[in-house]
């Protein structure tokens, strides 16, 4: 009996959100086909100019405008960014530092902390021997 090895293929949006970009700035072709693994691998290692140009300069996806800024997803939110952002509006945003976004910045950067600090207490209690 023979084994007939199917082609994994998947969504625009999942490959969009694989390859880190705003799937409405994506070709139509790319919007409107599948994308196999292969290919997705192929974008990823040699990507061509269209990916290049909105890795670049965007729109940017909310997880990476979130990335960006410094900011969770649901910071962005509160800051009433829901929207994709360019590279440039970005930048702007970085330079204006509005009030929520240092408030977000900082909410972020406590949540770091709190986990590394959780991080290292696990470990410690890993490394100490069972009394």
């Amino acid at each position: 009996m023979k084994s007939h090895q199917t082609t994994q293929t998947m969504k625009p949006a999942t490959a969009a959100k694989k390859l880190g970009v705003y799937l409405e700035a994506t070709p139509a072709e790319f919007q409107e086909g599948v994308v196999s693994r292969s290919e997705l691998s192929a974008l990823q290692s040699d990507p061509p100019e269209w990916l290049q140009e909105l890795r670049r300069n965007g729109p940017h996806p909310r997880p990476v405008v979130a990335a960006k800024l410094g900011v969770s997803i649901a910071g962005l939110a509160r800051g009433g960014v829901t929207e994709a952002l360019t590279t440039e509006q970005i930048d702007a945003l970085k330079q204006e530092s509005p009030e929520w976004l240092q408030k977000e910045r900082a909410t972020q950067a406590e949540v770091r902390k709190e986990t590394v600090r959780i991080k290292e207490r696990n470990a410690e209690r890993q490394a100490r021997p069972d009394s």
